[in-house]
């Protein structure tokens, strides 16, 4: 019950499926958690619960493509806690449309909140941990980030972006870059069934295939990706950096 026993975590998209069982998951295991989302009652609702279960946390409306939202969540984790430890970068957004129907306003929106608002989650914890010897973030792409599928191609550009950034960030951080002391590394889930992929659910014949590629012969819980995220977050995996995490339920295996 003490993986992170001590630590300071921020998690965006915090009130979402995935986002609810990271941050819940990282309180039961000793972490003090700062809960961010567009959504206010959502992510009110998951900070109560934390605390409903003796843990501590709080909520903090974010809209993480705005700078001034980082600098004021950031601020208010350091003012409330004291440091900042982990960063979860796992608020972002879907787009089910072939690449002819993408208009280039869609695909702004999504790569501002798939990898901009990772880019600047990482900038500003980066700023945070480096003062206090350093800390972990995690950055969740997809195994849309590994492989390509059909009518999904911004959403695969922008977390093929978050896995590259991810490595160069861990460059940056490390010994050999610039001595930070912070981890970086990002995970990639197969399909969650979470709100976000309810498209693929409508139509039976694409929900049997993408059934059949998860070897396991099932979807993935959020919980799946939470202990994925745990172990990053740990000093467990105080030798992992650069790396991506697949949690993928075989998808990439074949």
């Amino acid at each position: 019950m003490n993986r992170v026993l001590g630590k300071v975590g921020i998690v965006t998209g915090g009130g979402g499926a995935i986002g609810r069982a990271i941050a819940l998951l990282l309180a039961q295991e000793g972490a003090k958690v700062t809960i961010s989302d567009t959504d206010e009652v959502r992510g009110k609702r998951v900070a109560e619960e934390i605390k409903g279960g003796g843990g501590e946390a709080l909520f903090v409306k974010h809209d993480v493509t705005r700078e001034g939202d980082w600098k004021e969540v950031v601020r208010t984790t350091l003012g409330r806690f004291g440091k900042l430890d982990i960063l979860v970068n796992n608020a972002g957004v879907m787009l089910w449309k072939n690449i002819e129907n993408t208009s280039l306003e869609e695909w702004r929106w999504l790569m501002g909140v798939n990898l901009e608002g990772v880019f600047l989650g990482t900038k500003h914890a980066m700023e945070s941990m480096k003062p206090t010897g350093g800390g972990s973030i995690v950055n969740i792409s997809s195994v849309a980030g590994l492989v390509g599928t059909l009518d999904t191609s911004a959403y695969h550009a922008s977390k093929g972006g978050v896995r590259l950034f991810s490595k160069a960030a861990a460059f940056e951080c490390s010994k050999a870059g610039y001595n930070y002391n912070i981890r970086v590394n990002s995970v990639h889930p197969g399909v969650i069934k979470t709100p976000m992929v309810e498209e693929l659910f409508k139509d039976e014949e694409k929900t049997k295939a993408a059934l059949s590629w998860h070897l396991v012969g099932r979807f993935g819980e959020p919980e799946d990706v939470a202990y994925g995220v745990l172990y990053l977050a740990s000093d467990e995996s105080k030798f992992v950096t650069g790396a991506e995490l697949v949690i993928d339920g075989g998808w990439t295996a074949h």
